[in-house]
């Protein structure tokens, strides 16, 4: 077994890793950029060093600098961890020529794998079920159309290089082709150096259904069952389980041997998962196979008792498998979620910022939390927006489920958008529970999972005044503990006046309405006169910052997290957010700035698909966005003229900023 072992990644996959090496007693070395200097991967390997700016093609995609590293620290094999360099045949034949060990299949696997048309013909010879489709080395934009027209529509553009929804289009007619052909290949491009595609039949209801193998180097290959992977937007997967649900004993075993054959078909070694879309008949066809770890992976340990990080190191250290297949068996249900910071309501957009409160469900033999992220860490927009992935596993899929629902709902986020509230949506589906799923499964459920935003309810406005009360009250007590005169009536938080009743009115912003709150003081609490009436509250405040109410006796326990004037109140499964005006200061009003068109988050320019002077039509694709490994077009919101570019190619925008000046024909 290895002593020392690099970790070519960052974040939860790189804790991952390092969890199990020290439970082996292997020492771990972590490589970072300046965006992840003071990361947790960072803070828990034995060693770490620095590889370069933040951009990932300036730190963890320099292959050369990480071999570098491993051949200062003495490390002597590197995992990839998933993403990044796991899937770089030449990065694996560079750790072979350093005299490193690569914790991955052979380079041959690699490279047979790499091209998805390559691997599709690969499959075909060995008898491995196909998508129909095109997967040929003809790129040339005609051609392909002709092709499309042969397979029919609709049909899926995928980037023949890559995964994870990157440089893939649905097309559902012969016009849409080439725009989604270019778009398609940019996107390609930009994210794997590789423009090549190959285009295959999209099935209107399938299932992504996926069988993790696993080969040591003695000849020996098995399967570790299936996993679920259909519930997706951008074509990237959000909820994982295992085993999948609906799962006839036949059809797994038939689709095992047929993910087995593809594996020995290019003698792989390690850990590798083979990809199928299942069919509503029960048909299956292969879509990929990924030469890696699965970021969904902890489901399948879970249902098994095996960790395939421990699998992947004893392998690449020259042993063999520790079981055979009739040794395994599926014990339970396990389902993942991935918590990521996002706006479901806007497209799924990445969210950035830092983590000002973060607390996650305890966890124990049925809550599992993989996490590269801290309280006080920030969300960059030059990674993957993962928080955490949450792993709840039960005796079978309802209590699973159930397990998922309550750990969702003791999740909490405070400084960036996230799904969590989706996430519960999707737990909670009816057709979700029933195991009703296939990839289009969002979409067709848009309307129950996306539900319209709603004012603040009396409960959360009740917890807001409670927590602001309680703090004037603390404040004003510590003020006069402080104060020569500790009994001065003008350190008094109760309300005391004069002349009339003893009350305060406090008013919050919500959404874009404001509310006002009147708060009578009593001698054990307050009165508040709310929206739907008046409502008696008490409370106190624990030593862990969690607000303890007593609603007209309803006891209710929620955290408030403060950050200037923006409260954020979190109850089980629910965010809510205020702002409270303060009478003090004296925000004037502004002047609309209309006929702009800002940046839904913070990116990078890569096109700019019109010029200053140019009359448009409303819908008009004018500029797109990289952030986070993913494409955003902006649409002209009108017809109208583009008064001015204020961004070129390349350039860097935050969130907010304004892109170019826009005039509609009406003004």
């Amino acid at each position: 077994m290895f002593e020392k072992i690099l970790i070519a990644n960052r974040g939860e996959i790189a804790c991952r890793i390092i969890r199990t090496a020290k439970r082996l007693g292997i020492a771990t070395v972590a490589v970072y950029s300046d965006a992840d200097a003071s990361a947790r991967h960072v803070a828990l390997a034995d060693e770490a060093y620095r590889l370069g700016p933040a951009p990932a093609r300036e730190s963890y995609l320099r292959a050369e600098l990480i071999l570098e590293v491993a051949r200062r620290s003495g490390a002597q094999a590197v995992h990839p961890g998933y993403g990044f360099l796991s899937e770089n045949a030449d990065f694996a034949e560079a750790c072979a020529q350093a005299g490193i060990t690569f914790i991955g299949p052979p380079v041959a696997a690699i490279a047979a794998m790499g091209s998805k048309s390559a691997a599709k013909k690969i499959m075909e010879q060995a008898g491995v079920p196909l998508v129909p489709g095109y997967h040929g080395d003809d790129q040339d934009p005609a051609f392909l159309s002709g092709q499309a027209e042969k397979i029919g529509f609709p049909l899926l553009i995928k980037a023949s290089a890559g995964g994870g929804g990157k440089g893939m289009r649905v097309v559902r007619s012969l016009d849409e082709f080439p725009a989604a052909l270019a778009g398609a290949k940019r996107e390609a491009a930009n994210a794997f150096g590789d423009e090549r595609v190959l285009l295959e039949r999209y099935l209107t209801k399938p299932r992504h259904v996926e069988i993790q193998v696993f080969g040591d180097t003695q000849g020996n290959l098995l399967h570790l069952f299936e996993r679920d992977c259909s519930i997706q937007r951008r074509h990237q997967k959000v909820l994982e389980e295992a085993p999948a649900p609906g799962m006839h004993p036949a059809l797994r075993e038939k689709m095992g041997q047929a993910a087995v054959a593809a594996a020995r078909a290019i003698g792989y070694t390690g850990a590798g998962t083979v990809e199928f879309l299942l069919d509503e008949d029960g048909s299956f066809y292969f879509m990929e196979m990924n030469t890696r770890l699965q970021v969904e992976h902890p489901v399948t340990e879970m249902i098994t008792g095996v960790d395939l990080v421990e699998w992947q190191l004893r392998v690449a250290a020259g042993e063999a498998l520790p079981c055979r297949q009739s040794d395994l068996a599926i014990s339970g249900h396990a389902v993942e979620a991935r918590l990521y910071a996002e706006d479901p309501a806007r497209d799924f957009l990445p969210s950035i910022g830092l983590l000002r409160h973060l607390r996650s469900p305890r966890e124990s033999v049925h809550v599992r939390i993989d996490t590269g992220v801290r309280q006080g860490d920030e969300v960059s927009m030059h990674y993957d927006p993962m928080i955490a992935k949450l792993i709840v596993w039960d005796t079978d899929r309802a209590a699973a489920l159930r397990r998922l629902r309550q750990a969702l709902a003791d999740y909490q986020v405070v400084g960036v958008t996230t799904n969590l509230a989706f996430l519960g949506a999707v737990a909670a589906h009816p057709a979700f529970v029933e195991g009703d799923l296939d990839t289009g499964f969002i979409e067709r459920h848009r309307a129950t999972l996306f539900p319209e935003a709603r004012p603040a309810p009396d409960q959360v406005l009740a917890l807001a005044c409670l927590d602001v009360l309680l703090r004037r009250a603390a404040d004003a007590r510590t003020a006069a503990r402080a104060c020569a005169d500790a009994y001065s009536p003008w350190h008094s938080a109760d309300g005391w006046r004069l002349n009339g009743d003893n009350h305060h009115e406090l008013r919050f912003v919500d959404g874009e309405a404001t509310v006002s709150v009147v708060a009578h003081y009593r001698p054990r609490g307050y009165l508040l006169d709310l929206p739907g009436g008046p409502l008696s509250v008490r409370g106190e405040i624990t030593a862990a910052g969690d607000l303890l109410a007593d609603l007209d006796g309803k006891r209710v326990r929620a955290t408030v997290v403060r950050h200037g004037l923006e409260l954020t109140i979190l109850e089980p499964g629910a965010a809510h957010r205020l702002a409270l005006i303060d009478p003090f200061a004296h925000a004037g009003e502004q002047e609309e700035q209309g006929g702009t068109l800002t940046a839904p988050m913070p990116g990078k320019v890569i096109a700019v698909l019109v010029e200053s002077g140019a009359q448009v039509k409303k819908g008009t694709p004018l500029m797109i966005l990289e952030a986070m490994k993913m494409e955003h077009t902006i649409n002209a919101p009108a017809d109208g003229r583009i008064a001015d570019l204020l961004f070129s190619v390349g350039a860097l925008v935050s969130e907010g900023a304004q892109l170019l000046a826009f005039e509609t024909e009406e003004a």
